[in-house]
C-alpha cells in the first residue's frame, strides 16, 4: 500500500509542478504579448505625430513678392536664403514687381520656381 501511496503522491507532485510551470509559462506568454502590443500602440501614435496622414492639409502661407522679408521668401520652395537676398535686391534696384512671372527675372530664379510656386504667390 505505502508503494500505491507514494506512486500517487508521486503524480499529484508531477501534476502540481506541470500546473506551475504552464501558469508560468501562460503568465510570460501574456506579458510578452501585452508588451508587444504597447510597443505598437507607441510606435503608432510616434508616427501620427511624425508624419502628416494623406486626409491633412498643409496650409502655406501667401507669400507677397512686393512686401515679404527674407523669412517668408525661404518659405518658398527652391527659394533658400541667397535667392530670397536676391528677390529683395531687384526689388530694391527694379521696383514693384509687375507680375509673378516677373520674378524668374531675378538672379538664380527660373521659370521652374516660379512654377512650383505660383499658387502661393501674390503682388
Amino acid at each position: 500500500m505505502s508503494k500505491l501511496s507514494n506512486e500517487s503522491l508521486y503524480k499529484e507532485l508531477k501534476m502540481n509542478n506541470q500546473s506551475k510551470y504552464l501558469s508560468k509559462t501562460l503568465a510570460t506568454i501574456t506579458l510578452s504579448i501585452t508588451l508587444l502590443m504597447s510597443i505598437s500602440f507607441v510606435q503608432a501614435k510616434v508616427t501620427d505625430t511624425v508624419q502628416p496622414t494623406q486626409n491633412q492639409v498643409v496650409t502655406q502661407q501667401v507669400v507677397n513678392l512686393n512686401k515679404s522679408t527674407l523669412e517668408q521668401l525661404v518659405t518658398l520652395k527652391g527659394v533658400g536664403k541667397i535667392k530670397a537676398q536676391a528677390i529683395i535686391v531687384y526689388r530694391q534696384k527694379v521696383g514693384h514687381f509687375k507680375s509673378i512671372n516677373e520674378l524668374a527675372k531675378v538672379s538664380g530664379i527660373g521659370k521652374k520656381v516660379v512654377n512650383e510656386n505660383k499658387a502661393r504667390l501674390t503682388i
